[in-house]
Parts: C-alpha cells; sequence; structure tokens
C-alpha cells in the first residue's frame, strides 16, 4: 500500500548515515542499474570476438597471400582506372542531375516531361543493362554526325573508335547517376521553405540571385547528405565496368583471381578492404562537408572525431579524479 504524501521514510529506505554525514557535494547519485543493456553488450561483444577469432585464425582466408596482392602494381592500376572512372561519373552525374532537376521545376511541360521520362527510365532499368547497351553502341549506330538535323551533315565520326572501354563506363555510369542526382537536388530544392522564395521576391531580387544566394545555399544543407550516398553507391557500381570490358579494382582482382584460382579468396579480400578505403574516406568528406553547410542552421556545430575524442578523454579523467577525492 502505496504512503500518502509527507508520509515519514522507513529506516530500510533511507540513505546511510555515513552517507548523510558528508557534505552534499560529496555526495554521489547512483545512477540506475541496466542489466539489459549490460546482457546485450556482453553478448555483442562475444559475437565480435568469434567473428574476429574466426577471421585472424581460419587458414582458408590466407591472410600472408592477402598482404602480397594488396599492393601489387596490377591492383593499383585497377585501383586507379577506379578512382578515374567514379570521379568522371559523379562530375557527369551531377550536372546532369541540376540540369534535369531545374527542367523537372520549370514551367515547359515539354522540359518536365523530358525531364521525368528520363529519370523514370535511367531508374528503372538496371545498371549492367546500361552498360552493355552503351557497350553494343555501334551496332546500332556505326557512325555520329553533327549538322543540319533531318538534313545535311557537317561533321561525321566513327563510333567504334570514339567508344572506348573507359568512355562507356563513364557515360554509361553518369547517365545512370543523373537520374538519381536530379531527383536528390530536386528535393533539396523543394525542402526551402516557401517563405524564402516570397521574401525573395518582396525585396525585388533577380531570380539567378534568389536561386545562388538563397535558395542553393540552404537546399545543400539537404542535398549534401543524400547526393554523398550515392557517390558511396557510384564508388561500388563501378565494379560493374568489368562487363565492358574495363579492368578496374574488380576486373583486375577478378583476372588474377582467374590466372591464380588458389588466391581467389585473399584478392576478394583485397578488393573488400580497398573498396572499404574508397568508401569510408568519401564518409569522411560527407561529415566535414554536412559540418560546413550546418553553420547558421545550429547553434554548435557538431564536434570533430577528434574533439569527440578529446571530450570524451577529458570526461574520463574528471571522473578519475573524482573517484580519487571520494
Amino acid at each position: 500500500m502505496s504512503q500518502p504524501p509527507g508520509a515519514a521514510v522507513s529506516l530500510a529506505e533511507a540513505p546511510p548515515a555515513a552517507e548523510l554525514s558528508k557534505p552534499l557535494a560529496a555526495q554521489r547519485v547512483q545512477p540506475l542499474r541496466r542489466p539489459g543493456r549490460w546482457i546485450a553488450t556482453a553478448v555483442v561483444l562475444v559475437v565480435v570476438a568469434q567473428i574476429a577469432h574466426g577471421l585472424a585464425t581460419n587458414p582458408f582466408y590466407q591472410w600472408d597471400r592477402f598482404r602480397y596482392w594488396f599492393l601489387r602494381p596490377t591492383v593499383l592500376d585497377g585501383l586507379l582506372v577506379t578512382l578515374e572512372v567514379a570521379a568522371l561519373s559523379a562530375l557527369l552525374g551531377l550536372i546532369g542531375g541540376v540540369l534535369l532537376a531545374l527542367a523537372r521545376q520549370s514551367g515547359s511541360p515539354v522540359l518536365r516531361a523530358v525531364s521525368w521520362t528520363y529519370t523514370w527510365l535511367f531508374r528503372s532499368v538496371p545498371l549492367i543493362v546500361v552498360l552493355i547497351f552503351l557497350y553494343n553502341f555501334s551496332a546500332l549506330y556505326k557512325t555520329l554526325s553533327l549538322g543540319i538535323p533531318f538534313g545535311p551533315a557537317f561533321v561525321t565520326f566513327d563510333e567504334s573508335k570514339l567508344a572506348t572501354d573507359m568512355t562507356v563506363a563513364v557515360i554509361g555510369l553518369g547517365l545512370n547517376e543523373a537520374a538519381y542526382a536530379a531527383e536528390v537536388v530536386r528535393g533539396g530544392l523543394l525542402s526551402v521553405d516557401q517563405g524564402q522564395h516570397e521574401a525573395a521576391a518582396a525585396l525585388g531580387l533577380p531570380k539567378g540571385y534568389q536561386f545562388t544566394r538563397i535558395v542553393l545555399p540552404q537546399a545543400l544543407r539537404s542535398i549534401t547528405p543524400n547526393y554523398v550516398n550515392q557517390l558511396i553507391g557510384l564508388v561500388k557500381s563501378t565494379s560493374l565496368v568489368f562487363y565492358v570490358s574495363l579492368l578496374d579494382l574488380f576486373g583486375s582482382v577478378q583476372t588474377m583471381g582467374s590466372t591464380y584460382p588458389g588466391d581467389i579468396v585473399p584478392l576478394l579480400l583485397v578488393a573488400t578492404v580497398w573498396y572499404l578505403i574508397l568508401t569510408s574516406a568519401v564518409s569522411v568528406v560527407q561529415f566535414y562537408v554536412e559540418r560546413y553547410f550546418a553553420r547558421g542552421a545550429t547553434r554548435t556545430l557538431p564536434p570533430t572525431p577528434l574533439q569527440k575524442a578529446r571530450g570524451a578523454l577529458t570526461a574520463f579523467r574528471t571522473r578519475l579524479r573524482r573517484e580519487a577525492a571520494v
């Protein structure tokens, strides 16, 4: 039966006399016990330890061969091709995505229809199909020409000479990336409050100034994390260019695995670790870019990893001092 307000606390519930005799500043507040959290933590640590032990002790992974292949020139050459394809495709995709997003926001029904159709098409067709189709594009159009529409051509190009493996890979990935980037950019533009547009129009600011100085900086806070997430997916998607005869990182590993079938697993681990490094580097860039555009939107900027480490170390030292003082 619960006690009424103001009832005396029993001796069993009262704090120890030694604790009450201490000054108020020296008395400690005991945290709540959370047995479920400790049990879950112990289970997770056991599982992680088992996974780490299996990776370290299983001879099937052949870590000595992993160390041999990790910095081999063949693998590094493929890594450079991956970086080049990813950078060029990201640039092409971003430019195309911005143009498609602006066309989708345009007052012209033709531009809106073309932008929507393009986005719908490339988001529906698998990337590998796009790459293989472009790789065999010369079978459909042997020559490309510039001239008057439906009229004479002034300049003619041999498509088979223009469409190198690198060109096919960059164009295929860029066209596919533009469809997704268009939706990311459009979503960022729509996230800007309508009152910002109305205030800029009330001040009589030109349309171009409104977009570059008012709308775009606010939209970038929403665009940046989503588009960097797309870049991470793009880095992984470069592994598909192997199917259009371009030896990127995955292509080099796959070729070496065919030549040395006993090293397939360590070679796949090499590719895995390099992709982890690339995507982690992009994630670090994402953090600092988001932190930069967060200025003015938050009272305090999120701490960097170094600042978090210093804060944790300072809190640990303070706790040790308090424990020693008690």
